[in-house]
């Protein structure tokens, strides 16, 4: 398989993605080839740098704009069409990518998946899907941030899509589905959710567990958990402060009592770069966005992710998963 990186994404690009290409290509599997997007010069300076890569399965595809995370999404979609990221989403539709990965502006990747590989067949929205570390298995929170206001059918789509990936990629074989509320009992909320616990509890295809509140997910409360966008963005970013703190206050606690602390697993578990990077889900295509600041590790798992993705033909699992709603009269 091919998987078109974005080279040009990342605070420190194209060093960073060059590296973690690297670090795919040498300890992936050896059906990889990717293809590094973005200005030709620069890539090949940063790859001059590594040895003892297989160099045959690392293509170049030169890409002279970058769009900055200063422009405009829609904007800059339409006027850079050269940029590394609309390139980069067109070699996938083409057929040169199978699948296309970036850490530059998440508005101009999800505007380019829209535009380019266009929403698979039922679906209203793509949704962002990030994981979270639980004490047991990571947990799958969709929307995290691309909709803000969401109606019920399209909550309901979300269930169905972050399904498809806990299968798919997390091998969670029959995945349970959460709705995040402020009460465990069906009539909390406000309008939106109630509708939606509705549709989930009707649902004979999902193994709905329920309203879900905050404090519970970090006990593994679901396999999969429905969110709208504001709400979901806003639990990521608590989260991610959280994870900082807990790991500082365990280095201060640590350097207090003068002792050794192992918080190699705190670090594993709470460290967003070994989960890669975040799938749009509900694209025609493969679509991996990862942060800004990614360490090559990162990119790495990216890449993972990615092939796990065209492995299992999540995809097509999602067109299909979507037809059955459909073929059953429920909300379009």
């Amino acid at each position: 398989m091919r998987i078109a990186l974005d080279a040009m994404g990342t605070d420190h690009a194209p060093a960073t993605e060059v590296a973690g290409a690297v670090e795919a290509l040498t300890q992936l599997g050896s059906d990889i080839e990717i293809v590094l997007v973005g200005d030709q010069a620069a890539i090949e300076a940063e790859l001059a740098r590594h040895e003892d890569y297989p160099s045959s399965r690392l293509h170049v595809h030169h890409a002279p704009e970058r769009i900055l995370p200063s422009d405009s999404p829609a904007a800059a979609v339409r006027r850079k069409p050269e940029s590394s990221i609309v390139q980069g989403v067109r070699l996938h539709k083409e057929g040169g990518a199978d699948a296309f990965i970036s850490a530059g502006s998440t508005g101009a990747v999800m505007a380019s998946s829209l535009f380019v590989l266009r929403p698979l067949p039922g679906v209203e929205r793509p949704t962002i899907a990030t994981l979270f570390p639980t004490s047991g298995p990571p947990c799958l929170v969709v929307d995290a941030g691309a909709n803000v206001d969401c109606k019920p059918r399209q909550l309901l789509q979300f269930a169905h899509l972050g399904r498809v990936y806990a299968k798919d990629i997390l091998g969670v074989s029959e995945p349970r589905i959460g709705l995040l509320n402020i009460g465990e009992e069906a009539e909390k909320g406000n309008e939106v959710a109630v509708e939606t616990y509705a549709l989930l509890a009707a649902d004979d295809n999902l193994a709905f567990v329920g309203n879900v509140e905050g404090r519970d997910i970090v006990q593994g409360a679901c396999d999969v958990l429905v969110t709208d966008g504001f709400t979901g963005n806003v639990l990521l970013k608590f989260y991610e402060s959280v994870a900082h703190f807990i790991v500082n206050l365990l280095q201060a606690e640590a350097s207090v009592q003068e002792c050794d602390l192992d918080l190699e697993n705190v670090f594993r578990v709470l460290d967003y770069s070994e989960y890669g990077g975040v799938p749009l889900l509900g694209v025609n295509g493969v679509t991996i966005i990862c942060h800004g600041g990614s360490p090559p590790k990162a990119i790495r798992n990216a890449v993972r992710v990615a092939a796990r993705a065209v492995r299992s033909n999540m995809v097509k699992d999602m067109a299909a998963e979507l037809s059955q709603i459909h073929a059953k009269g429920g909300p379009s």
